[in-house]
This record gives C-alpha cells, structure tokens and sequence, in this order.
C-alpha cells in the first residue's frame, strides 16, 4: 500500500523563531500516525524546525537543493549541508522552474545529489496553461519526468523494495497544475487522478517498473482543508503538497484529519 503524504511548503515565509513555533503548534495538532507528515521551512530556519519538531514524529524537508556537491555557487545549498537538518527534498517547484529557470538536466542532478546524501525526493511536475490548452499535457509531464530521472531510475524508488513499510519510499511526485494556479480555472479530483495514471505510466517507461505502482503522487495546487476530500477520494492520489494553506495551523488539522481518515480506509481494504 502506497503511503499518504502531506508536505507543507512554507516558501518564503516565516523568519527562524516564527517557524518553531508553528511547527510545534502544527506538529500538536496533526497528531494522525498512519499520515507522513513533512514540513519544508526556508534554509535559515532548518535547524530550528528540525529541533522543533525533534520527538513529534514530523519530518522536515528542505525546498531546494544544489545540483553540485559543492563549488564556486554564491548563495546556493548542497546536499551534503542538509544532511542532518532535513530528510525530504523539494525538487522541480514550478516555481523554480520558472523563476531560476531550472532545467531537466538541473533538476536531475538536484535529484542524483539528494539520493547521494540519503534524501528523499518530492519531485514536482506540471504544465502551463498553454501547454493544457494545446493537447499538450501529457507529453510536457512525461518529458519532465523522463529528463528529472534518467539515469537514475535504475536506483530502485522503494528502499528494500515494493514491499517496505511506507517510511521506506525515497521518491513522491507532485502535480503541480500550474494552468490552475491563479488562473481563475481550478483543477478537479478528477484532472488530479488523471495525471497520476499518467504519471505511473511513465515512471514504468524509464525504467521504475513494479515500483512505479508504488511510489506516491501527491496532488499540488492550491490544496485547503475545504478541497482536500475531492482530491483524496480518487485512489490514485496518495496526498498534496500544500502551498500558503500550510502556514494556518486550523487549516493543516483539517487538511492531515482527512488524511488520516484516507489512510486509515486505504489500510482496512484488503491488497
């Protein structure tokens, strides 16, 4: 059974003291043991969050990550300098693709070198507007995929493989519909579950095999406790990445709530 997952990703917001303490609100109330629970903090409050939430059963994730292990790269983070303040990683953030102009190649190396620090991965896929409107989607995220995992799809996506409990997963893909965010058009349950079929499909094309019926997709948009249930209802989602809903403690109790509940109906239905 694959793992239910929801990751908060604060981008850039809160400074190192305002984090701790929303994580350890967050941490308390989300108390749900068959959910993963990450929290992705900006760089500089890492060790805070870490310490924070040191006990509660909450990993913490870091929102990028340098595709060299080190080097003349003013301002950027390695790898190796997160080992031991997070053990998840956001790769490929729409976002960053946008904005930094990150590559397929890039956001390959970014992967490779989290593998190589023992990391596990949130790998972000998603198409524009203008790509969905061309017919074009299902191609734009196969491409995403096959540039962000070759050469390292041969590194089984399920440590100990496809029988492992759920902590043994290193790799979960997003989809971010970036054509739903701040568009005025909003993506369905449906759409969602839609991509994850598509997305399985091509992880199995590059090499992951059996594990690609395995591995977590989570749901990307805009996710709050209100449109959370639509996206967990289909069985093919296996939980979201949250966005601004994340830093509103009300709103993760809810939004980790019915995780719980999904997890826990997922868990009773017989493999």
């Amino acid at each position: 059974m694959r793992p239910v997952i929801i990751a908060a990703n604060w981008k850039m917001h809160t400074v190192p003291a305002e984090a701790a303490e929303l994580a350890s609100t967050i941490a308390r109330r989300t108390a749900e043991a068959e959910v993963i629970r990450v929290i992705c903090p900006p760089f500089v409050a890492l060790a805070g969050v870490r310490d924070a939430l040191a006990g509660t059963g909450v990993a913490v994730g870091a929102q990028n990550v340098h595709h060299e292990r080190s080097g003349a790269y003013t301002g950027e983070v390695s790898a190796p300098m997160l080992e031991g303040l997070a053990t998840w990683v956001i790769v490929g953030h729409s976002e960053r693709r946008r904005d930094a102009g990150e590559t397929d190649e890039q956001i390959n190396g970014k992967i490779r070198r989290a593998r190589e620090a023992g990391l596990r991965v949130i790998l972000c896929v998603g198409e524009q507007l203008a790509e969905r409107e061309a017919g074009r989607a299902e191609t734009v995220v196969r491409g995403q995929l096959a540039g962000a995992l070759t050469g390292v799809a041969g590194d089984r996506a399920i440590e100990g493989g496809a029988e492992t409990d759920a902590n043994g997963a290193w790799l979960a893909i997003a989809y971010e519909p970036v054509w739903a965010i701040g568009t005025g058009r909003n993506a369905s349950g449906a759409d969602a579950a839609a991509m994850a079929v598509v997305v399985r499909d091509a992880l199995a094309g590059i090499g992951l095999g059996g594990d690609a019926d395995a591995i977590p997709v989570l749901y990307g948009g805009s996710v709050t406790a209100a449109n959370i249930g639509e996206f967990l209802a289909e069985p093919a989602i296996d939980g979201a990445l949250v966005g601004g809903a994340s830093l509103k403690p009300d709103e993760m109790a809810g939004i980790v709530a019915r995780a719980g509940l999904t997890a826990r109906a997922r868990a009773a239905v017989p493999s």
